[in-house]
């Protein structure tokens, strides 16, 4: 079947062809597998430039960005989806996030006084990957949050992630991660739940999988790498949507971060009449005045809302 002349959407084929950021899935009917592609340029290269970081670390950043894209391509996702990897090495803190209207933000957190982190190991002994999705509650102001913590395996994020949906989802997933300075890209196969599919299904899809190199995962425009890889298989475009780059900082969020740090290490971020906060995710900053700092610290007569894990 000719990948090209499927759209699934009305900008599908011209989006595709001309290398936009974007995420398209798949199905390959007759293994009973599906699949989700990922590429990106301009959304990865806005994350990259908020920030200096070694090239190994760079490469991880790219690789967990588009990871955390592909993931809400086969989950319900209606708010957020984040991938974090949290150590106590040179290498502290790898973060990813995707939203349901498309928008990805990253960053990567080390000891910059040692030496340059490269890689996974640099996490240090007894890292933690954990996949969180966050959704918005249909009855009240607090989203709905699901988590998945598992210790990293693995000798790179490909492998720490197939371990893990094999550990919480049990099903057998097979991933392609890739990244360059320009570019960030991924592929994620996934068997159907169930017994969809004929006996050697999973079998002849991973097969083919295996062909794929990074460059063509990173090169190839996505109708001609799905064509090129499955066309034995008959793939059906299921849908696609754009992607790019966004924060979701808000002054709401900083403010309950501030609250949750507590009134004496708050009001301790005054300076000269003001405190200032910036997201180091798009470099937004947020300005409070003391005045507006005692307020968020003055007796209310209704419940605050819990503050949320993270500054931004």
């Amino acid at each position: 079947m000719k990948i090209d002349a499927m759209p699934d959407t009305h900008d599908h084929d011209h989006a595709a062809l001309h290398h936009e950021d974007r995420l398209t899935r798949f199905l390959l009917p007759e293994a009973g597998v599906r699949g989700v592609r990922v590429h990106l340029t301009d959304t990865w290269g806005q994350i990259r430039s908020r920030a200096e970081y070694p090239d190994g670390i760079a490469r991880l950043l790219g690789e967990a960005t588009a990871a955390a894209a592909l993931f809400t391509g086969h989950a319900k996702v209606d708010g957020r989806l984040s991938v974090q990897l949290r150590g106590k090495g040179a290498l502290r803190t790898l973060f990813a996030e995707c939203t349901a209207a498309g928008t990805l933000r990253g960053i990567a957190q080390f000891e910059e006084d040692a030496a340059a982190p490269q890689g996974l190991a640099d996490l240090g002994p007894n890292p933690i990957l954990a996949i969180t999705i966050e959704n918005p509650s249909p009855h009240g102001r607090d989203p709905q949050r699901y988590q998945g913590l598992v210790p990293l395996e693995g000798a790179d994020l490909r492998a720490a992630f197939e371990h893990y949906f094999q550990q919480s989802e049990q099903l057998p997933t097979r991933l392609l991660l890739a990244s360059d300075g320009d570019r960030a890209a991924g592929l994620m196969l996934q068997k159907l739940p169930g017994d969809g599919g004929d006996d050697d299904g999973w079998t002849r899809a991973t097969a083919l999988f295996d062909t794929l190199t990074e460059d063509e995962l990173l090169g190839l425009p996505g109708p001609t790498l799905l064509h090129r890889l499955f066309h034995e298989e008959a793939p059906e475009i299921l849908a696609g949507r754009p992607l790019r780059f966004g924060c979701s900082c808000s002054r709401e969020r900083v403010e309950a971060m501030l609250v949750s740090l507590g009134a004496d290490e708050a009001r301790a971020a005054v300076a000269d009449g003001t405190a200032r906060v910036r997201c180091e995710f798009c470099g937004q900053s947020y300005v409070f005045t003391g005045e507006e700092i005692e307020g968020l610290f003055a007796p209310s007569p209704s419940a605050p809302m819990p503050a949320p894990e993270r500054t931004q």
